[in-house]
């Protein structure tokens, strides 16, 4: 039995429950959908294949599964999205954090530093060739 076969079952429940939760955060704010398709395909690509097809020919995320398994490339377009929603994000922690106080500033430090690392890592990737 192959490594690959041995946990298919498991890439499976990942590459659905990522789909899910990727789909839920098309609805809820603050919840990440791209990440999540992302994390989808590339599960799928080792538990489902027909997922992983379904995922690559999809209309609005197919593009963007391609670009990333070929070149690890990012659009402009969604690196100007996950940016803004990610200074949005900050902005509302930071306005909750200041009606708390300020003896916990790392409370919001902390995320804030996280999703700047994220957006660094994200500004980094090159963006699909033309």
């Amino acid at each position: 039995m192959t490594e690959r076969s041995r946990f298919r079952w498991a890439w499976w429940l990942l590459a659905y429950a990522s789909l899910g939760t990727g789909i839920v955060g098309i609805f809820v704010p603050g919840l990440p959908t791209t990440v999540f398709i992302l994390v989808a395909a590339y599960a799928a690509s080792r538990g489902s294949d027909r997922l992983h097809l379904y995922l690559q020919q999809h209309a609005r995320f197919g593009p963007m599964i391609r670009h990333w398994q070929a070149h690890g490339a990012v659009s402009r377009r969604a690196k100007w999205a996950a940016t803004l929603t990610m200074l949005a994000c900050a902005g509302v922690l930071l306005a909750i954090m200041a009606g708390v106080g300020s003896h916990r500033w790392w409370m919001a430090a902390l995320p804030i530093a996280c999703m700047a690392a994220v957006s660094l890592w994200l500004w980094l990737r090159p963006e699909p060739p033309a």
